[in-house]
């Protein structure tokens, strides 16, 4: 099988060998905030959402579900970052490197810690996961282009998804309600966002350096633009990339696939633990991923945005309000709060990981200063 073409990292780059792990400055007052705020948003959902939305017993059924289903959507769960991991070696881990699969885990888990605490959207999990990749040995530029690789691969899942299950609803594709609200809005929106994605592939692989080579002679405002247009490069590989990862039939981006799949998955394992006539496959699909837009909003781990968002996409779906509340709070238990434990201990496995890297490093150089 044929393989789409990459660069090789170098693994003695000393590229950010002394660049200090991503981390916030956790203040008093900020750790008592975030502490307000988790206990509040906590207390919305679980007391005062319930009862908005007319599902005074949500609480209390949370105690009823199914064992076996519950059982089955942590396991399901679990699956969800077997994927995860695949696809972060599928896309990273080419050629010569440091990363082997324990360091594929931590890295992959310690950014999924870095979500939950440090920034809304998946930043600091990004953050985390690029400094981590540049401590191996692999040069800024190309973590930069490989980070577009991974979430173009990721997210074109997402935004396929909101087009075919969107469309495929208000045509009556599928079986289940359709309001245009839900169904045709989300799927032009991901429309829109794939055709630019698409455009950025266009982008000439050498724009970067027939601009510079203009700068070069120029003024001020040249030089600034030449600059400018790295961003734009880098991430036009990184498409270019993703699509040559497709084309190569590379099995690993099945990744992406398992690690939406088996959360949504999950999902469903919750809605047939706490009912016995669970909405269509296509419904839990859509509502899922539309609620997942809440995770957009500034709120630590998208605590209150997601669940907020996919409860309410689910009344719009027709789905009853009591029951949509239950088996999003369980699910949410599951996605959310069920690895931010081992999250939190692979950062710590990671910090002495990456500390082992460089402490490696040094003494590679000094033995070769000695020679």
């Amino acid at each position: 099988m044929s393989r789409a073409p990459v660069d090789v990292p170098n693994p003695h780059s000393q590229d950010a060998d002394d660049e200090e792990m991503p981390r916030v400055a956790i203040t008093r007052r900020r750790a008592l905030l975030l502490a307000v705020f988790i206990v509040s948003a906590l207390a919305f959902l679980y007391v005062v959402l319930p009862k908005l939305t007319g599902g005074s017993k949500s609480i209390r059924n949370l105690d009823d579900g199914d064992p076996f289903w519950l059982v089955a959507a942590a396991l399901l769960e679990c699956l969800s970052f077997v994927g995860y991991v695949v696809l972060f070696r599928t896309v990273f881990v080419r050629g010569t490197t440091r990363i082997g699969w324990r360091a594929s885990y931590e890295i992959t888990m310690a950014g999924v810690a870095a979500t939950r605490l440090f920034a809304a959207a998946g930043a600091g999990g990004v953050a985390l996961t690029a400094w981590a990749l540049r401590r191996s040995g692999m040069e800024r530029r190309l973590v930069a282009s490989r980070m577009v690789t991974f979430l173009s691969a990721l997210y074109a899942v997402y935004m396929a998804s909101l087009v075919i299950f969107g469309l495929g609803l208000y045509f009556g594709l599928f079986n289940g309600p359709a309001p245009f609200a839900i169904t045709v809005v989300p799927a032009v929106f991901a429309l829109i966002l794939i055709s630019i994605f698409l455009l950025m592939s266009l982008v000439p692989g050498d724009i970067e350096r027939r601009l510079s080579q203009w700068a070069a002679g120029s003024g001020r405002r040249a030089r600034t633009i030449a600059r400018a247009v790295s961003l734009p490069a880098s991430a036009a590989t990184g498409v270019r990339t993703a699509i040559g990862l497709v084309r190569a039939r590379e099995w690993g981006l099945l990744g992406a696939v398992a690690w939406w799949g088996f959360d949504i998955a999950t999902l469903w394992a919750c809605f047939h633990a706490f009912g016995p006539d669970p909405p269509p496959l296509a419904v839990i699909v859509l509502g899922y991923f539309v609620g997942m837009l809440g995770n957009t909003l500034p709120l630590p781990g998208g605590i209150g945005g997601v669940d907020g968002g996919m409860i309410g996409a689910f009344a719009a779906l027709g789905v009853s309000s009591d029951y949509a509340t239950t088996a999003v709070l369980s699910y949410r238990a599951f996605s959310f709060w069920l690895p931010t434990l081992p999250g939190a201990i692979a950062y710590l496995q990671l910090r002495r990981r990456v500390a082992g890297w460089r402490a490696e490093h040094r003494s590679r150089e000094t033995a070769v200063a000695r020679a």
